[in-house]
């Protein structure tokens, strides 16, 4: 599994692209793997004020539901509609599919959060539970 490095991570298994002060948010392969067949994806609300941690949406798969947390705090700016009617586009490509992004109200909270290697030493960590 190949974890791109343009990106920073969450211990929670969200991604986090920036462009400028937008932040794309999305889940990682890893995260999608363990998941499974995703069949809903809840989107939030544009315009929806959020803090890091904060929990934003529900992705639902065969499985089980699982939250989508912000990774940094702002204010939802767009949310990926075609994932209403094709949940399943984060199976084929978790890492090249946003669900949400947000405007960045503190850019410095990018720092806590994992590099690439950081994540990899994550979800190895993982693996061997």
């Amino acid at each position: 599994m190949a974890i791109p490095q343009d990106r920073k991570y969450a211990q929670s298994h969200e991604w986090a692209r920036t462009e400028g002060s937008i932040v794309y948010v999305g889940i990682t392969e890893h995260a999608q793997h363990s998941l499974g067949e995703i069949v809903f994806v809840e989107l939030p609300e544009t315009g929806t004020a959020v803090s890091k941690g904060d929990e934003v949406t529900t992705i639902e798969s065969v499985k089980a539901a699982s939250a989508i947390y912000a990774p940094v705090s702002g204010t939802v700016v767009k949310v990926n509609n075609s994932l209403e009617d094709a949940p399943e586009t984060i199976n084929q490509d978790a890492h090249g599919t946003f669900i949400f992004a947000l405007e960045m109200t503190d850019p410095t909270e990018l720092d806590g959060l994992l590099d690439a290697q950081g994540y990899q030493t994550l979800v190895d960590a993982d693996n061997q539970d």
